[in-house]
């Protein structure tokens, strides 16, 4: 058992590390019947005629004849000693023999390169050196003889010979009709209810792993067998907004995709979900009074021409809901805002756009306010926090003289007299 693991370890490092080796190979049959050890030679009996391809596909005698010699190579390989040079040379050709049936059963045709099935667009893959795994069959696509195919939208990758077989829609579809997540926290049901069979491809399953082990999905608390679950996980996002929870969990392999795709999107409205959470998660009252001020800002860009010509709002472009609202959130905000990392990059871009406003740019600066009530004190920005805004007029106090005044604001007072005047 040694020296055959030993074969297949460098069976793999083989087709891994020296791909080159496949086009100058010399192939050779086995001549004769079985021999003993000692009097066989290392000249396999293999013809060159034998690989040459002939007009029309091979018989099936081809391929049944490159069985037997791998078969033969695999029992000469046993016999020699371990880690002798024959030894080595003989893996070298059990190789090469591989790599042939592998050619034979998989012939190379002219595959188009854009594939469309069940939503899924899928387009031929160049790469021959980077080693994938089919999700379709769960093998290895060997890009070196394999042509193999990847979708644009979900990234589902498949053997071209998988193609016909799939069965499982592409989840980018799913996303663009039905952009929310499921905010029950593994709501489990039963493999009971699942009648003991796989929540997608409906393979029989179960606790025990026979026939095929039930493996749960915390996302959608469902049971998965083993090809539709391959125990890759994700940050489940009712972990987050319930718990503040970012451990990655274990998901099937939809689940992850729908994951991947949906975790840019703001889709998440957290004081409706969960309010109580910014009472006791600090980070998000700054990040939401960050956000409150640039949505303030934003009719100042919008209106200047040096700001337009700076594409100030562009440093936002990762983040477009920023500058369209103040409470929707995506999973990766919440992700970059448990990490730090938001904070300091949303710090710094508010500075940015602060210094813009109040000193680079004169018409910026004549759209501030003095406030009306003290008459006193610099220039003021519905975003600085020391003031108040009026709700109704969007005029523009010192919070302390603002809220200290018992009477309306003036600027109400007046537009209100001048209706008045006007009737």
């Amino acid at each position: 058992m040694t020296v055959l693991s030993s074969v297949c370890r460098r069976e793999a490092e083989f087709v891994m590390f020296s791909s080159d080796v496949y086009a100058e190979t010399r192939p050779e049959l086995f001549s004769g019947g079985r021999t003993r050890s000692s009097d066989r030679t290392m000249d396999l009996g293999l013809a060159e005629d034998h690989f040459s391809r002939p007009v029309g596909s091979f018989v099936a005698s081809d391929i049944e004849q490159l069985k037997l010699a791998i078969e033969e190579c695999k029992k000469l390989i046993l016999e020699l000693p371990e880690h002798s040079e024959r030894q080595k040379d003989t893996v070298v050709k059990l190789i090469h023999l591989r790599l042939k049936l592998q050619e034979l059963k998989d012939p190379e045709e002219d595959e188009p390169n854009l594939r469309v099935l069940l939503e899924h667009r899928f387009s031929k893959e160049k790469s021959k050196s980077v080693k994938q795994t089919c999700d379709k069959c769960s093998t290895i696509i060997w890009g070196l003889i394999q042509t193999w195919y990847t979708c644009t939208g979900c990234y589902y990758r498949c053997h071209s010979k998988c193609m016909n077989l799939i069965t499982k829609p592409c989840v980018r579809s799913k996303v663009s009709h039905q952009s929310e997540y499921e905010l029950s926290i593994c709501p489990e049901i039963g493999l009971d209810r699942q009648d003991y069979r796989c929540a997608e491809c409906r393979a029989p399953v179960s606790l025990r792993g026979i026939p095929s082990e039930a493996r749960q999905c915390d996302y959608t608390g469902r049971y998965y067998c083993s090809s539709c679950h391959w125990n890759d996980i994700a940050i489940i996002p009712a972990r987050v907004i319930h718990n503040w929870e970012f451990e990655p969990r274990k998901v099937c392999r939809s689940s992850m995709r729908y994951l991947a795709l949906m975790m840019p999107r703001p889709v998440l409205r957290l004081k409706e979900i969960n309010p109580l959470l910014f009472n006791f998660v600090e980070e998000l009252v700054e990040i939401r009074k960050l956000r409150q001020d640039i949505l303030l800002m934003k009719p100042y860009f919008i209106t200047c021409k040096e700001a337009m010509e700076a594409r100030l709002l562009l440093q936002l472009q990762d983040r477009q809901h920023f500058v369209e609202n103040d409470d929707m959130y995506s999973l990766q905000d919440l992700i970059d805002i448990s990490s730090g990392r938001l904070s300091c990059s949303l710090t710094e871009i508010h500075t940015t756009f602060a210094k813009h406003i109040k000193l680079d740019c004169e018409r910026c600066q004549a759209k501030g306010f003095v406030c009306e009530l003290c008459k006193e004190g610099d220039i003021l920005f519905p975003f600085d926090s020391h003031t108040s805004v009026c709700h109704d007029c969007s005029a523009v106090f010192h919070r302390d003289c603002y809220y200290d005044n018992s009477t309306t604001c003036p600027r109400c007072a007046r537009m209100t007299e001048r209706k008045q005047d006007d009737v």
